[in-house]
């Protein structure tokens, strides 16, 4: 009886110690480890939950395999990987292109493409900065968990450096300031930060506390005061504008850094680099730019670089027209040339201040009137024949904004063709659409093309954007729930139109009568 007893509780610890029984074989399944290349993580729609329990802290590249920073990120996380091989973070990637219902699951189908995930919590990621390199990911991760005190630097040791560095000088680094210097060095983690108390050092300066350096070797590229007021993205901005010289010329390398820059206006100097005129005139942009650093972005573009040439379709600027100056806002997309052939420093910057005042006019372009635009069933319109057209209150307009070399853009076209022919028997509904990129258009429709607008039949001129489902049966639903609202407001138009003609009637017989009564 008691070896029975004794052979009972062998066999419970037994049971406790040893996995549980699975299937016949009464041995469970060893999982399987996830799958990677070298040592960064393929992660999909089966095994991301599972990536996410197994780690504390998971990088997470959402990324377009065609794409060039794709290839770039791809290569610094690899890098990265083999230096954080046992530190608790695991690196993994996203193919958005093969995993579309993960990434719109988590809300990754637009930025930030790379996220930190803590504690298995997939609701609340950390956005990272896209990196240059492996040295990028590695200071970021250091950085989110530190404070300014760890960029203390002792500069009697250290020795000029090539790269720009960022300089802190505060009394208290537990200050409100020091905070905000922190967190700007945390979102750029490809600069180097550094912090110091050294009166010595404030003295060689000739500065006070809470003043940032921008510094080569240690001469000083520009300082810059901290107030109450001053924010971690008011600083970024600074270090980034004047990381970049006063004119940077675009190319395949400074594309991302000028688009991604925190200033949205952009001055573009289109000239031929060959020309008996560039040095000249790059002399004077450059003179300008100095005057409207943090407010204006001084971009040159070379006509005759062939890489550029999208860049110079976008514009409608042909290599034969340079030199010549625009200036875009990259929020709203509206254009100002610079009106005239004078290209002298006080010229560029008088045009500049102007446009800053909100007195330059936007360039309006358009196309020549094509013949027999308005004889087909989708009518052509151009920039001269869109307000004329789209504003017609007995009309209801549904245009489309395209562009002639985008597939998207393209791809709409059939589908126009149909809603036109589909509606061909409505005398009082007009089917159009217009080229974005040839035509700048003076109404509030800026954004991003293809755009589907339509413009109700009124005397207000009212635009309504087109969000939904890209078939002729919605489109058709939508255009005449359009027409129903925009009947009942023009009962109204109307009667407000009646009453204010008649308003003036009376007030012109009354100033009629007085007239008469006053001779």
């Amino acid at each position: 009886m008691r070896a029975a007893v004794l052979f009972g509780v062998t066999a419970c610890c037994l049971g406790v110690l040893l996995p549980a029984a699975t299937g016949v074989t009464g041995v469970s399944q060893v999982e399987k480890p996830l799958p990677h290349i070298d040592g960064v993580l393929q992660l999909n729609k089966s095994n991301f939950d599972r990536a996410l329990r197994k780690s504390t802290q998971l990088l997470v590249h959402f990324y377009a395999p065609l794409s060039g920073d794709g290839q770039r990120v791809t290569a610094a996380f690899q890098g990265a990987a083999a230096e954080l091989r046992g530190s608790g973070v695991t690196l993994g990637a996203v193919d958005v292109s093969k995993e579309k219902e993960l990434a719109k699951q988590l809300n990754a189908t637009a930025p930030p493409p790379i996220r930190l995930y803590l504690n298995g919590d997939k609701h609340k990621a950390v956005a990272c900065p896209v990196p240059k390199n492996a040295a990028s990911i590695l200071t970021w991760l250091k950085r989110r968990v530190g404070s300014a005190a760890d960029l203390l630097t002792d500069f009697s040791q250290s020795k000029d450096s090539e790269e720009l560095l960022v300089v802190g000088f505060f009394k208290d680094l537990a200050s409100d300031y020091a905070d905000v210097f922190y967190a700007a060095a945390v979102d750029l983690p490809d600069v180097s930060f550094a912090v110091t108390h050294d009166e010595e050092l404030i003295s060689k300066y000739d500065i006070t506390h809470n003043v940032v350096l921008l510094l080569n070797k240690s001469r000083v590229v520009e300082a810059y005061k901290m107030v109450p007021k001053t924010s971690k993205g008011d600083l970024i901005a600074f270090i980034t504008v004047y990381q970049m010289e006063p004119v940077t010329e675009y190319d395949g390398q400074t594309a991302g850094q000028i688009l991604t820059a925190p200033v949205p206006n952009h001055a573009l100097l289109f000239i031929n680099k060959s020309s008996k005129e560039f040095k000249q005139i790059h002399s004077a942009f450059h003179s300008a730019a100095q005057s409207f650093r943090l407010k204006v972005l001084f971009v040159m573009v070379n006509v005759e670089e062939p890489r550029n040439g999208r860049l110079l379709e976008y514009f409608r600027v042909r290599e034969g027209e340079a030199p010549l100056i625009r200036l875009v806002n990259l929020t709203d997309h509206v254009t100002y040339h610079l009106p005239s052939d004078t290209f002298d420093t006080e010229t560029i910057k008088t045009f500049c201040q102007t446009y800053l005042d909100g007195k330059a006019m936007p360039k309006m372009q358009s196309e020549p009137i094509p013949e027999g635009w308005d004889t087909q069933p989708v009518k052509q319109l151009v920039g001269v024949t869109l307000e004329k057209v789209a504003f017609n209150p007995d009309k209801t307009v549904f245009v489309l904004l395209y562009l002639p070399y985008s597939q998207k853009s393209r791809a709409l076209f059939p589908l126009w063709e149909e809603l036109a022919k589909a509606v061909e028997h409505r005398e009082d509904v007009v089917i159009a659409r217009i080229d974005a990129s040839a035509n700048d258009i003076n109404l509030s429709m800026y954004g991003s093309y293809p755009a589907l607008r339509l413009f109700p039949a009124l005397y207000a001129e009212r635009v309504v954007d087109y969000t939904g489902k890209q078939t002729v049966k919605d489109l058709v639903k939508f255009l005449d729930k359009e027409m129903e609202k925009a009947k009942q407001n023009r009962v109204k138009e109307d009667e407000d139109r009646k009453k204010y003609i008649e308003a003036m009637k009376a007030e012109e017989a009354k100033n009629d009568n007085k007239t008469k009564d006053e001779l």
